[in-house]
């Protein structure tokens, strides 16, 4: 793993710091996936065995 490189004001104090490409692109997906989590929290469950009868309904499996 690459150190962590920042960008400092002139009194280097730290105000951004520098990640490669692919791992902003990562929590960018992960920061997605967590607030459409939140948005299907109060949403009603269903059980596995239903999940699957639904998708081999729906021809998915």
């Amino acid at each position: 793993m690459q150190p962590h490189r920042y960008i400092v004001d002139r009194k280097g104090k730290k105000r951004a710091v520098v990640i490669p490409y692919q791992k902003y692109k990562n929590i960018l997906e992960d920061l997605h996936d967590l607030a459409v989590a939140a948005e299907r929290r109060d949403e009603p469950t269903i059980s596995f065995k239903k999940l699957k009868e639904k998708l081999r309904t729906d021809g998915v499996l």
